[in-house]
């Protein structure tokens, strides 16, 4: 007979408290149970519930990772991993309490292996770290969601961004991990040879696992020679439909367009405020192609007579440094000048990703919902890969905003799965998309809770997240 709810809870908080104690025996003041420590490890800057961990613990070492899942697997306390909390749907939050493992201290490039083009890092290195350290070598890594994420975890909740239409996203760019699993146990994962037939691929199941199976120690990546010319463009359209069309017609004529993003004309609008600039007040295209001098001028001419066809003016294109930076930036401030423009407003990111044949039919009905249903929601997109995102604003001074909201965001979802879609092509599933995981895979969904019993059998790592309760 299971023990009384009341009982299993005094239990778990009896456990955590004796967890606490021992984690500060053994690190003293890396271990913090301040409210305001917490709250920054527990609440991303999503709209969802965000119990907070019991406390957060600052590891300096592979062997203290394994210290502290080897504490929590003895007392069954829950661990959440943390690396700059980036993440959008409650990955980082605590609804069972627990331990936030902060491992942004492991923050060492291990090795560079120009020759073969990888590179080892530990997981707190973040993409923008990365880059500036291997600047001198003429290698990048492409993997840019926006903000400064730590490389492990992007690979835990399986990122992409803006150049995914070109170089993959974190998915097909890591090549090998180094995990603790939820027993205390340190795995190496994969190998840095490009392929391999040995074995299951336990890689790409940790891959997007978001802390749900282990913890992410080291992660070896693909790394990528820098181009010889590097060109952004920018293309305004009256329409909505006639941007989408031009961004279908460039990927299915084969065009290696290596970032194409969308901008409907309140972020354009937003944006220009925000970022201090005098972008077209239009629905716009945001582009970037990679390649030599003359590739480059080539592809940007085949893209500007596609756009053309499709009502596309005011195609500005560009080589210099600077003037690219302070255009991508512009994208990645799409959020925050969207909350700047709703001061007081709570703010709720979402996103889906369908076929790219499905991209106008998806976003062109998004769009009408959002106009009949009186919603702020801005529209913007790595729509070369069918992928895009809504920052919906809600008002707290208007009760039947969220609702309206949540509503929208279903119908969105419920029309991407409909079109051949997934309910996210990127922010992952967290606690915010858990229902619509369901939908989506069915049955599957039952291979998915059998591999976390097997590999988690007392639900410790980032409980609730994914699968939901599991019991």
């Amino acid at each position: 007979m299971a023990a009384p709810m009341a009982t299993q809870t005094q239990a778990r908080a009896l456990n955590v408290d004796t967890t606490i104690v021992e984690l500060k025996k053994l690190y003293g003041d890396r271990v913090s149970t301040a409210h305001a420590v917490r709250e920054q490890h527990g609440k991303d800057i999503s709209f969802h519930d965000a119990p907070l961990p019991d406390a957060v613990v600052f590891a300096e070492s592979v062997e203290e990772v394994q210290q502290i899942v080897q504490l929590c697997a003895r007392h069954r306390t829950p661990i959440i991993a943390f690396g700059t909390g980036t993440s959008l749907e409650g990955h980082i939050s605590a609804p069972n309490g627990g331990i936030s493992l902060d491992v942004s201290r492991l923050n060492k490039v291990l090795q560079v292996n120009e020759a073969d083009l990888d590179v080892v890092v530990q997981p707190g290195v973040t993409r923008k770290q990365l880059n500036e350290y291997i600047r001198a070598t003429g290698l990048f890594f492409p993997i840019d969601p926006g903000a400064d994420a730590s490389l492990g975890g992007m690979a835990s909740t399986r990122a992409s961004g803006t150049n995914a239409v070109r170089y993959g996203t974190m998915r097909e760019n890591v090549l090998a991990l180094q995990v603790v699993t939820a027993d205390g146990r340190l795995m190496r994962l994969g190998r840095r040879s490009r392929k391999s037939s040995a074995g299951y691929d336990l890689v790409k199941l940790f891959v997007g696992s978001e802390g749900t199976l282990g913890i992410i120690t080291e992660v070896t990546l693909r790394l990528y020679g820098m181009p010889e010319s590097m060109v952004s463009a920018t293309c305004a359209f009256d329409s909505l439909e006639g941007a989408v069309n031009t961004v279908i017609q460039t990927i299915q004529s084969g065009i290696p367009v290596a970032r194409i993003e969308l901008m409907d004309t309140y972020t354009v609008d937003t944006v220009n405020k925000y970022s201090k600039l005098s972008l077209p007040a239009k629905n716009l295209l945001l582009l970037e192609f990679h390649g030599t001098e003359a590739g480059t001028k080539e592809q940007a001419e085949m893209v500007q007579a596609i756009a053309a066809d499709h009502g596309g003016g005011d195609f500005a294109w560009t080589s210099q440094a600077e003037e690219r930076t302070k255009m991508w930036q512009a994208r990645h401030d799409a959020a925050w000048a969207a909350k700047a423009a709703k001061p007081g407003w709570g703010m709720w990111a979402t996103d889906v990703c369908v076929p790219i044949s499905k991209l106008a039919e998806c976003i062109l009905e998004t769009q009408k919902d959002i106009v009949a249903n009186d919603l702020y929601a801005p529209i913007v997109g790595h729509v070369g890969d069918g992928n895009f995102h809504l920052t919906m604003m809600v008002d707290p001074d208007d009760p039947t905003y969220l609702k309206r909201a949540e509503a929208l965001n279903d119908r969105m979802v419920a029309r991407a799965l409909a079109l051949g879609g997934t309910c996210t092509g990127e922010h992952g599933v967290g606690t915010g998309k858990i229902k619509f995981l369901y939908e989506e895979h069915g049955e599957a969904m039952s291979l998915m809770r059998a591999i976390k019993r097997a590999l988690d059998p007392d639900n410790i790592m980032n409980p609730g997240k994914i699968l939901g309760p599991l019991n």
